[in-house]
């Protein structure tokens, strides 16, 4: 099926992956239809079709994209020179990147169970490489002795739920700003990992 004279598949595709963000993240993928998120970029509800195979498709693309994203920023972000070091840019890396994208992030982690096996599988392998990158600090942590912890699997999932929790109530504006909330953030983790 050809697009239609005078449309433009590179403003189209993405206004259509914005709107199905925000809706899902706002009423639940299971209650969001092709149509909703048609009529949210005002496009016929077919002509979708002509960016995703489904709404799980699109939902993938979401999650994948976040992902991907997470873990090319990270590849680029300053590391320091020790694991300690290393571990204070993890901290202040995540809560900054996921506090820039709150839907996304909710999506992530609320939407992931509808997703088909195949695709979950998927999801589920980028984030363990993100894990990786912080559990690979821990033990370099652990092997050098400026960190002490009993399994470096478990503070890892620890760490990264504590510091994916500040997208649960932080608002710009409120009675701690940014920069705050990640010393705060930093101090607990240190001391979490027996730094």
């Amino acid at each position: 099926m050809a697009r239609k004279t005078g449309s433009h598949s590179e403003i189209t595709g993405p206004r259509i992956r914005a709107a199905a963000q925000q809706l899902f993240a706002r009423h639940g993928f299971a209650a969001v239809s092709m149509r909703q998120i048609a009529a949210a970029v005002g496009v016929q509800a077919g002509a979708l079709y002509l960016y995703t195979s489904d709404k799980e498709a699109l939902l993938f693309d979401l999650l994948k994209t976040h992902m991907e994203d997470l873990l090319a920023a990270w590849a680029q972000a300053p590391r320091g020179d020790t694991p300690l070091e290393a571990l204070e840019h993890f901290v202040r890396f995540h809560i900054r990147f996921n506090l820039e994208r709150a839907e996304a992030v909710f999506l992530s982690y609320m939407e992931l169970r509808n997703l088909g096996p195949e695709n979950f599988a998927r999801i589920e392998a980028l984030r363990r490489s993100y894990e990786n990158e912080l559990e690979l600090i821990l033990k370099a942590g652990q092997a050098d002795g400026s960190l002490s912890l009993p399994d470096t699997k478990l503070a890892t999932l620890a760490i990264i739920a504590m510091l994916t929790g500040v997208n649960t109530w932080f608002r710009e504006g409120g009675r701690l700003d940014r920069p705050t909330v990640e010393g705060i953030y930093w101090d607990m983790v240190r001391k979490a990992a027996g730094a």
